[in-house]
């Protein structure tokens, strides 16, 4: 009697063309996802003596650091907002977006063992840095919330208004960046590993080329200019000025800075696509 092949339950081909994302995957990968979320969160402060007392500690020590230095110092301008709820503000957000550029970043060279092993899509561990600093982004984000309540019962010139229903989008777009800009550099550093060494450095100069220590009111015209160029000035003016009052409202810079956060985000996923082909053979 002739053999009855096998019907196999799931064929592996490889991506037709550069467009072939295979976003599916994603979706029927999806408890993958939630264990590479939960090894993200969980191993961050494992072994450590206040775990995720951490998340915590870190904005409130920067918090009073950039008071410090920068309110009481240098006495930079801070839109009439107490320096601290106002620092504090910038440092959340920034903090979910330096997060998630860090954390994608290295998916190739820090994965390099899983990925050549066992395959799985390999977007899924970006995806999983994203969601794991968003829970981050949360117990912080509940924080601020706390001395933002404390403020505005102490009488402070704070008024939270309408455009707090933007948080959503402007998550989105901080998401995106990052997520966009660190696969560009994942798929970058397969070749180039001193961009590994530079992420760091350049994320502390994309934080000061960026209005978290101080707000866009307090540049020239000319200076404004420029810092529209930079798709997070808008994001983090916008949401100082949906929970403090602060600053200023400019949708045209925060429509310009979602165009461009929209082609970093294409343009890295296309990278990514192509470079997992053959990351293996020069990573």
């Amino acid at each position: 009697m002739p053999t009855k092949e096998p019907e196999w339950t799931e064929v592996i081909e490889p991506h037709g063309h550069i467009l072939d994302l295979k976003l599916k995957e994603l979706w029927k990968y999806r408890d993958l996802i939630y264990l590479f979320v939960h090894r993200d969160f969980v191993a961050q402060y494992k072994q450590t003596i206040l775990g995720p007392a951490w998340h915590f500690i870190q904005p409130l020590f920067t918090t009073i650091t950039f008071t410090i230095i920068f309110g009481k110092i240098a006495q930079m301008s801070t839109d009439g907002v107490p320096p601290f709820i106002f620092y504090m503000s910038g440092i959340v957000i920034w903090t979910y977006f330096s997060g998630v550029l860090t954390a994608t970043s290295g998916t190739f060279t820090g994965n390099a063992g899983i990925f050549g092993k066992v395959y799985f899509p390999r977007l899924a561990i970006p995806v999983a840095h994203v969601v794991s600093k968003l829970i981050a982004f949360a117990i912080q984000f509940v924080f601020f919330l706390f001395f933002l309540g404390y403020f505005i019962w102490k009488g402070a010139d704070i008024h939270p208004n309408i455009w707090i229903i933007a948080t959503p989008l402007l998550l989105l777009m901080m998401a995106g960046f990052g997520f966009g800009l660190g696969m560009i550099i994942s798929a970058l550093t397969t070749r180039y590993r001193d961009l590994t060494v530079l992420v760091g450095f350049g994320v502390q100069l994309l934080m000061y080329a960026s209005p978290v220590i101080y707000p866009l009111s307090a540049l020239s015209e000319e200076w404004r200019f420029w810092m529209g160029l930079n798709p997070i000035a808008p994001v983090i003016e916008l949401f100082r000025y949906a929970y403090l009052g602060a600053g200023s409202l400019n949708l045209l810079m925060l429509g310009t800075s979602f165009l461009i956060i929209a082609v970093i985000l294409f343009i890295g996923i296309l990278m990514f696509n192509k470079t997992e082909r053959t990351f293996m053979d020069t990573v």
